[in-house]
């Protein structure tokens, strides 16, 4: 479809898109599925379905977006949304009763970070069918040396 100057841009839809700290140190390709319309050849909206591959690379940080240029609905006189994913950091937790609890971390983590769930702790005595708030404490151990190539990529990491 071709594009005209007086054409106005659907506004970006942006979603997060939740990637433990695992994928993020060690880089993997996440797949997500879309749904939208195109227009045909005779202006009538057709539904399609795409499977969007994203690239996640090693040291990515929370907050990187990702753009697929154009990949809204197809309107009369409108250039389609582009769609954005946000980096969005997520730990898994599997509590006491078998669940497993996918939680977003939105803070910078240090030595000493605790996350607090609510409601998703011990049972409370007096009420048990109400639970207390889980608390996750993130014990990071850093490495005691660095090798040349180690320290020459953390610097590069780091923007340094």
């Amino acid at each position: 479809m071709g594009h005209q100057q007086n054409l106005r841009k659907a506004p970006a839809i942006e979603q997060p898109l939740a990637c433990s700290l695992e994928e993020l140190y060690m880089g993997t390709t996440k797949k997500m599925k879309i749904s939208r319309e195109i227009m045909d050849a005779n202006g009538k909206a057709l539904p399609v379905e795409e499977i969007l591959r994203i690239d996640i690379k090693p040291g990515w940080k929370k907050g990187t977006k990702i753009t697929f240029s154009e990949k809204g609905n197809e309107q009369p006189n409108v250039i389609p949304a582009d769609l954005k994913r946000c980096l969005a950091i997520t730990v898994h937790v599997t509590t006491l009763d078998g669940r497993t609890l996918t939680i977003p971390i939105n803070n910078v983590i240090h030595p000493s970070y605790e996350e607090v769930v609510q409601r998703e702790g011990m049972p409370i005595p007096k009420d048990p069918s109400k639970r207390g708030n889980l608390r996750i404490k993130f014990n990071i151990n850093f490495p005691t040396r660095l090798t040349a190539q180690q320290k020459s990529e953390t610097k590069k990491l780091l923007g340094s």
